[in-house]
């Protein structure tokens, strides 16, 4: 629910402003340049940035002082803001999209889990205050994730979600398919209700609320998987 090209690589989420510049400017990512663990002083303190001001007031100098490091120990992992921001967005989005995964529970069929984890995604994403934040201030960082190409998340995501059809034919509670085309089809469905259920949602209607959008994706997806 979720800007650079996607290399397959598991390279981060970030810019094509930020691609270009390390193109002219002759920089290399760090051949070690993957989503940080959570703890990561660095990204703690640029969400704190943009949590406090937004993506285009934070600075690398503000980032700097809040973890406690020069610019230059930034510079040598990052080369701008929107580099840091994408690091920061992947690890963000693949925790909350892994967190809302239910464990197995004996008796529940694997398509109860897929469905249960996907809706459980979407809510905990819209609650996320980062993506809020950006959502509200910063919303253009996420349209080349829409429009354009996938990023290191999304293809996180995509993998967990292919691994848990893949679990449900060999059960049988998800209908007989194509793994990778389910699976982004399925990323599609709930990125729309992610990124847009806001546009649709009317607070002095009960019956068009947030809760009940999800309790028609919830039928969405079960009526999709079910055999």
């Amino acid at each position: 629910m979720t800007p650079i090209r996607h290399n397959g690589s598991g390279g981060s989420e970030r810019s094509d402003a930020s691609a270009d510049t390390d193109a002219r400017a002759g920089t290399a990512r760090p051949a070690d340049d993957t989503a940080r663990p959570a703890g990561d002083p660095v990204l703690d303190a640029v969400r704190d940035c943009v949590l406090a001001v937004g993506v285009r007031r934070t600075t690398m100098t503000d980032v700097a002082r809040r973890a406690g490091v020069s610019r230059m120990t930034l510079y040598r992992r990052w080369p701008d803001v929107r580099s840091l921001v994408g690091d920061l967005m992947t690890r963000e989005w693949i925790g909350v999209a892994t967190g809302a995964m239910p464990e197995r529970r004996p008796g529940v069929p694997t398509r109860t889990l897929i469905v249960d984890g996907l809706v459980a995604g979407v809510a905990a994403f819209r609650a996320h205050p980062l993506f809020r934040k950006i959502l509200d201030v910063d919303p253009e960082l996420l349209l080349p994730y829409v429009l354009d190409r996938r990023g290191a998340s999304q293809e996180a995501l995509l993998e967990l979600i292919a691994e848990g059809l893949r679990e449900g034919h060999a059960d049988g509670s998800v209908r007989p398919g194509h793994p990778a085309l389910q699976a982004r089809s399925l990323l599609l469905v709930v990125q729309s209700f992610t990124l847009s259920l806001r546009t649709m949602t009317d607070p002095d209607a009960p019956d068009l609320s947030d809760e009940a959008f999800l309790a028609e994706l919830r039928t969405i997806l079960e009526r999709t998987l079910t055999p």
